[in-house]
């Protein structure tokens, strides 16, 4: 350990032990401790993201070798979109015209389209059409938040996003 003479001739230490009393073991999110993990290696009935290394992913590849030895599960993000639990909402509100509305709703698909590549455990639970706007439910705060950034972005307007104190989930409203 390196020391440092002070003018009375006591010696300081420069680096002190870390007190690491109160800290969490693992660096994991609290979600992912609280369910259960799939074996390694899973892949999923309905979108045939694959379960390895303690990460979903949609891009890896799926040889007869994988195949054979993985387990037959379902993925959290198609267990929510069954369940129609969403921790993420996106209200687009605005008076739009039928065009409008259209490329509002292509550009929410391509922006969780893009999420979901990498990222299969963020997807979108339901659309649904309002009289005063549009209505998104994902499957994650994250999607949502990306969508309503990537909303403002190509079409301007302004963003709002309100976090729910009780379980999280986000309400990001966009305002054309």
């Amino acid at each position: 350990m390196k020391t440092r003479t002070v003018s009375t001739k006591k010696r300081i230490a420069k680096t002190a032990p870390r007190d690491t009393r109160g800290t969490k073991a693992s660096k994991a999110p609290a979600v992912a401790l609280r369910a259960e993990a799939p074996e390694d290696p899973s892949v999923c009935e309905s979108c045939a993201a694959v379960y390895t290394r303690k990460t979903w992913r949609a891009d890896r590849a799926r040889t007869h070798a994988l195949l054979e030895k993985a387990a037959w599960t379902r993925c959290p993000a198609c267990k929510q979109k069954k369940s129609g639990v969403a921790y993420g909402r996106v209200v687009a509100k605005g008076a739009f015209d039928a065009r409008r509305l259209a490329a509002i709703e292509r550009r929410v698909a391509n922006v969780a389209a893009r999420a979901g590549f990498t990222q299969p455990q963020r997807a979108i639970v339901s659309v649904e059409r309002t009289d005063k706007g549009l209505d998104v439910l994902t499957t994650s705060q994250k999607l949502a938040h990306r969508i309503v950034h990537e909303l403002k972005k190509a079409f301007g307007g302004r963003a709002r996003y309100t976090w729910d104190e009780h379980d999280g989930a986000l309400l990001a409203t966009w305002s054309a």
